[in-house]
């Protein structure tokens, strides 16, 4: 529920419960600037990560996704997201303002499909992931997308050969030193 979830409720848990405790525990200090700050996730969590950065870009402006759901997975239902994720590539990202994001994501061939699920043709991740490339490409947002041949949900092989060079393209462009 929490991560397919179309709505602020799961970043704002983590800003008033998550990162505090990260502070305190640790003796940290984290930025509050969205240009220093990313989400990150690998299926549910992929979407979730772009949920988080999508209704709070005032919290965050980076984000990484392998085999990202944007599927219809919500739960339970909401009428203004009636098909859950799918609405990023269906309606929000095309309806929307272009948002200060920069994204990088990741879909394998042999990725998650699940066609009987729902019945609702929404349930394919590698037509979901695509279908996220080309609205963003649409709208001219900074993203870079990554179909692995040869590659299943959330892969691992695939994640220890594209992570470094993706941390890399996500924080493009972010100061190197302090001033």
């Amino acid at each position: 529920m929490e991560y397919d979830t179309m709505s602020g409720l799961y970043a704002e848990f983590v800003e008033k419960e998550v990162l505090p405790l990260v502070e305190k525990r640790f003796n940290v200090k984290l930025t509050k600037d969205p240009d220093g700050r990313a989400t990150m996730g690998g299926s549910s969590g992929g979407s979730c990560a772009l949920i988080m950065a999508w209704y709070h870009p005032e919290l965050y402006h980076r984000v990484l996704t392998y085999s990202g759901t944007y599927l219809n997975q919500q739960w339970p239902y909401d009428p203004k997201t009636p098909h859950g994720a799918w609405e990023f590539h269906e309606h929000l990202i095309p309806n929307s303002p272009v948002k200060p994001l920069r994204i990088w994501m990741e879909v394998g061939d042999s990725d998650l499909l699940n066609p009987n699920v729902m019945r609702d043709n929404m349930h394919d991740w590698v037509v979901a992931n695509e279908n996220m490339a080309k609205v963003l490409a649409a709208k001219g947002y900074h993203y870079q997308f990554v179909f692995a041949q040869n590659a299943g949900h959330v892969d691992r092989a695939v994640k220890q050969q594209t992570l470094p060079e993706a941390l890399e393209y996500v924080w493009q462009g972010y100061p190197t030193t302090m001033q």
